[in-house]
């Protein structure tokens, strides 16, 4: 019997001539109907080139096959002509795409952009395409489905976002359904969720999987089979239980042992206080009627109190829209709060504009998605200059230089890339470009908002060390937040857990790992730990 989908000896070259880089080189599998192939490796390893490669959705140029066939119910479809690639895509192959907010139109709303797929492959009517996407919408555990089907993508979060685009993607129930990286940026809890719909799916409409992740606990509790990539080729393939247990290559057992391990150092309970927040309140506004009157609020953050002390990590979880991101740009006032927040003893909701720069030079923030973070029309020294000419306009050019050289020497990146752009690093290296822009002003504090949900297993290992390495030389502060608990565990000192707006338990982070006490809590621990070992392990 022909396999669903056959890739033999596939090779993908970006350029010709002496400009030719070959990013996959000879991969060969095929999956199954009602099979889960999962597709491992480090970032830059050929996994989502060779995966859009299947729908022919490279650019072409600069993109060629010098080599290969992709075969889909036994039609090739390399070089196949666009019409019938249109017809295919969306319909019988489907693709989940690692960057929600990137693959979403920011100026469609999303009941347009899931019906879209509806009316163009299906013919529906408008109205039955609105069931449809309500119906998905809560498949897809999107909470009041009904009345955000006219809200844009920037209105929600990532790990909604990447809902919407699952449910797109489901839409027309297809044949093929390849998820590049589905569950990156979704709470431990959806994580699950959205796991097991998709399994679900799977075995319903008899659907093959080709799961693309650098995440190997969703590989051993997922996949049927594993194909494991680095350098363009794969390494090894075979059945999951398989590669787990007797990994016969020497990255595959590399792969198999990166994970965030050990805890923190220690830190002195008696330190002063850095940052304190006391009754914090972020509330948005619902507008609603023809004059817009406020009707109600979105409590976002609703009454939170917390201390972070020098030296000392406060992790803060729980899942996307409780509030973690809003709280860090309450704390400096990049979002209007009401409550009491101080830094180093001074009042940061009433501080005035030259009070609030000197503030924000010894406390500086890390974004969750260093691509967008970072400008791509500059180079990598003015980028982590920039705030030196802002907060240091006395330093001349050689000493400015100076300082970034050290930045970029203490995240462990080459001095001698500081002339290239963001989109010549990998997320990785992204990710320390923006600690370096953030440590160059030798702040007191770092707020750091998901810095290692979109990294590699091996890569948030070694974020993770070199955070607790700066940590220990500088005695530097850090708020982190983060959905991966297991990131947390090896970080923090102190854990917030936060619900709708509200914090539901707090405490040591060794106590609240080794006995949670709310329900909510324990839920968050399960979903996180039953993939990967128990909380109190090593």
């Amino acid at each position: 019997m022909t396999a669903l989908l056959e890739v033999e000896n596939l090779h993908v070259s970006f350029g010709r001539g002496a400009q030719e880089v070959r990013a996959v080189k000879g991969v060969s599998f095929q999956i199954e109907r009602g099979e889960t192939l999962a597709l491992v490796g480090e970032s830059g390893s050929g996994k989502s080139v060779s995966a859009l490669s299947l729908m022919q959705l490279l650019p072409y140029p600069p993109a060629h096959h010098p080599d290969g066939s992709v075969r889909f119910k036994d039609e090739e479809l390399i070089g196949a002509p666009p019409a019938r690639l249109r017809a295919l895509r969306g319909n019988q192959v489907a693709m989940i795409f690692q960057e929600p907010l990137n693959s979403l139109n920011p100026l469609h709303n999303i009941e347009k952009q899931i019906s879209e797929v509806l009316l163009v492959h299906k013919m529906m009517s408008v109205r039955d395409a609105r069931k449809r996407v309500i119906e998905l919408l809560h498949m897809v555990g999107l909470p009041e489905a009904e009345g955000r089907l006219k809200s844009l993508p920037h209105e929600f979060s990532g790990g909604q976002q990447q809902r919407i685009m699952i449910a797109m993607a489901l839409a027309n129930e297809p044949d093929l359904l390849i998820a590049d990286e589905p569950t990156t940026a979704l709470d431990v809890t959806v994580q699950a969720q959205i796991l097991a719909l998709l399994e679900e799916l799977r075995d319903k409409l008899s659907m093959a999987l080709l799961l693309i992740t650098h995440d190997l606990g969703i590989v051993r509790h997922v996949a049927d089979r594993v194909c494991v990539m680095t350098d363009g080729r794969i390494v090894e393939q075979g059945d999951t239980a398989q590669i787990f247990t007797a990994p016969q290559h020497d990255y595959t057992r590399h792969l198999l042992a990166s994970e965030p391990k050990g805890r923190p150092g220690s830190a002195d309970p008696a330190a002063p206080e850095i940052v304190s927040g006391r009754a914090v309140k972020v509330w948005f506004p619902i507008k609603s009627g023809v004059f817009r009157r406020t009707t109600d609020h979105v409590k976002a953050v609703d009454g939170i109190d917390l201390t972070l002390r020098e030296g000392q990590t406060l992790g803060v979880v729980g899942e996307s829209g409780s509030g973690k991101s809003t709280l860090a740009r309450a704390l400096i006032r990049l979002e209007h709060a009401q409550g009491a927040v101080t830094f180093a003893g001074v009042d940061v909701l009433g501080a005035d504009k030259k009070t609030l720069r000197t503030l924000r030079k010894d406390i500086q923030m890390v974004f969750q998605d260093p691509y967008g973070a970072l400008n791509p029309r500059l180079p990598i020294e003015r980028i982590v200059g920039e705030g030196l000419q802002v907060h240091a306009p006395e330093l001349s050019a050689a000493a400015r230089r100076r300082r970034v050289v050290q930045a970029m020497e203490e995240v462990g990146l080459d001095p001698a890339w500081l002339v290239r752009y963001p989109h010549e690093f990998s997320g990785g290296q992204r990710q320390r470009i923006a600690i370096a822009r953030a440590l160059v002003l030798k702040p007191r504090c770092l707020i750091l908002d998901e810095p290692t949900s979109a990294l590699d297993m091996s890569v948030q290992a070694q974020i993770v060390d070199l955070l607790r390495d700066l940590q220990e030389r500088h005695r530097l502060s850090y708020l982190f937040i983060s959905h991966d608990l297991k990131v947390v565990r090896a970080l923090a000192h102190d854990i917030l857990v936060m619900r709708r707006g509200r914090v539901v338990e707090a405490g040591s982070a060794d106590a609240v790992f080794a006995a949670p006490k709310e329900a909510y809590t324990q839920t968050l621990m399960t979903a996180a730990f039953e993939m990967g070992g128990e909380p109190g392990g090593q």
